[in-house]
């Protein structure tokens, strides 16, 4: 079998991770085929300030669907809302941590007004707006290694992450602190892996021995408010999911660029449910975009 993956440290070590997993199940390793996408690129331009859709997932689709390769593994919060309609996810393996995390010399109080903070993405920077910090927001691209190497080398005070890429590439140590989610609200899908198949392979059963329910519902809760809204990262939205005393509970937080709340959403019910939930914090968020 043949996985296609995007050539980064940590695209690497989520297709290892997922290779390793199906080593168990068929005694067969797979081979990796690293495909660069227009997103690798293109480094110079924030994301929210492109048409996002696809930009890191459309050559990996090519690949799939010409049969260049069996399968595919992503950041689940990578793949764009609408799927092209011969593929699919078939896994979504146990979800690793959604929070974000802080990267600096300096803890969040410490960093004052005027601090630089680097970043691309529109949530993390709307949710610096709103806590009233006055950073200079600084465009910030590059794998995690670069990312962390500009802070340790004094070129930006500050950046914020996933806390998941950072234990998957045993970086931990670079954190100086782990926001709650209640407090930086994840975007959809943070923290979870996907993997893709065509609709009419024949190793489907193999592939679907690598999902975890839970954490598929719960990311697909989550998908679905983007969805049903018809938006990607243009917006910033934080969305989280999480399977509490077998109900399923979808908090999402829709801001302004500068940080203003438009409208918070929260909404329970059984997991099976999860995509319904999610399209009806969908539909009450159409109205303030």
């Amino acid at each position: 079998m043949i996985v296609g993956t995007r050539g980064s440290q940590l695209a690497l070590a989520q297709t290892n991770q997922v290779c390793a997993a199906l080593s168990k199940i068929t005694k067969e390793k797979p081979q990796i085929e690293i495909i660069k996408t227009k997103g690798d690129k293109i480094t110079q331009s924030q994301l929210y300030n492109m048409d996002s859709k696809g930009l890191f997932t459309k050559e990996l689709d090519i690949a799939l669907l010409e049969e260049e390769v069996d399968f595919t593994v992503h950041s689940f919060k990578d793949l764009p809302t609408e799927l092209d309609e011969d593929l699919e996810i078939i896994a979504v393996p146990k979800r690793e941590s959604p929070n974000d995390v802080l990267i600096s010399n300096k803890t969040w109080d410490e960093l004052g007004k005027g601090s630089t903070l680097g970043s691309s993405s529109l949530r993390r920077e709307a949710f610096c707006n709103h806590y009233k910090k006055g950073f200079k927001l600084k465009p910030l691209r590059g794998n995690v290694e670069t990312r962390i190497k500009k802070v340790l080398n004094n070129e930006l005070d500050a950046t914020i992450m996933a806390e998941a890429g950072l234990k998957r590439l045993n970086l931990t140590k670079y954190i100086k602190t782990v926001f709650p989610t209640d407090y930086i609200t994840p975007a959809a899908g943070q923290g979870a892996i996907a993997v893709m198949i065509r609709k009419d392979s024949d190793k489907k059963e193999i592939f679907s021995k690598l999902n975890d329910y839970n954490s598929m519902q719960e990311v697909f809760g989550e998908k679905a408010v983007l969805e049903e809204m018809g938006v990607g990262c243009q917006w910033p939205i934080g969305c989280l999911a999480q399977l509490k005393d077998k109900q399923l509970n979808i908090y999402s937080i829709l801001l302004t660029k500068d940080g203003d709340i438009l409208k918070e959403c929260n909404v329970s019910g059984s997991i099976r449910e999860s995509q319904e939930l999610g399209k009806k914090i969908g539909k009450t968020f159409q109205e303030f975009i």
